[in-house]
């Protein structure tokens, strides 16, 4: 039988919106500030959809403990304030977002962002009201780790098998996967689609709007 899914979970950066420039630019110049190692695009990139704390230490191995609230305070200063680089909506996203939630979808959010963040673009993009709940990481436990799945299924009072984890990262599909449900994986985000691929997706979504298209051939097969 063809499963289909109450709820969908949505990753935010490299998702639902493509932020991966600000959040490049943000974290090299807070690295900059504090004096740290150079940090380049492409490592900036693989700790996109972390915590900020897990994202810092990847990127700065032995980084000393008392940096790390200094490079999440100078990177919020960039990425909520002063650095301009643009940050849009992918194509399609809030009419498939809408299309789906009049559908009768439940819309949820699991995301590396911290709350504030979170609640900043929700206020810049107007979208707040689609979505049931969410979860950030710094209320919960950082991706990979299922736990905001966990508390998404709990609050909601649905099953793994009734939800589906989207997302353009390999830490969004590994805890997909932990959390037992099925994943759709994103492939024009922050990730290679090779390295998602590997987490065996039900769906490899090209463009947003590929995600209303394929549910609604999953309706008409049951």
């Amino acid at each position: 039988m063809i499963i289909v899914y109450k709820l969908l979970i949505f990753d935010w950066d490299g998702t639902v919106i493509d932020s991966a420039a600000r959040i490049i630019s943000s974290m090299q110049k807070a690295a900059q500030d504090l004096s740290q190692p150079e940090l380049t695009d492409e490592a900036v990139r693989n700790i996109i959809g972390l915590g900020l704390p897990e994202a810092i230490q990847v990127l700065i191995p032995g980084v000393d403990e008392s940096v790390i609230p200094q490079m999440r305070e100078r990177y919020g200063h960039y990425y909520l304030g002063v650095d301009d680089t643009p940050t849009e909506l992918f194509e399609g996203v809030e009419q498939t977002l809408n299309n789906l939630k009049d559908k009768g979808y439940r819309l949820a959010v699991a995301t590396g962002k911290s709350r504030r963040g979170l609640q900043r673009v929700f206020e810049d993009t107007g979208l707040e009201y689609l979505f049931e709940t969410s979860r950030c990481a710094d209320e919960t436990t950082s991706k990979p780790h299922p736990h905001m799945l966990e508390e998404i299924l709990q609050e909601t009072g649905l099953n793994a098998a009734d939800a589906v984890m989207i997302g353009d990262t390999e830490f969004d599909l590994e805890m997909g996967v932990r959390a037992g449900m099925d994943t759709i994986a994103v492939s024009y985000g922050a990730h290679h689609v090779d390295r998602l691929k590997a987490y065996k997706p039900v769906l490899v979504m090209n463009n947003f709007p590929d995600l209303e298209s394929w549910l609604a051939k999953k309706h008409f097969q049951v």
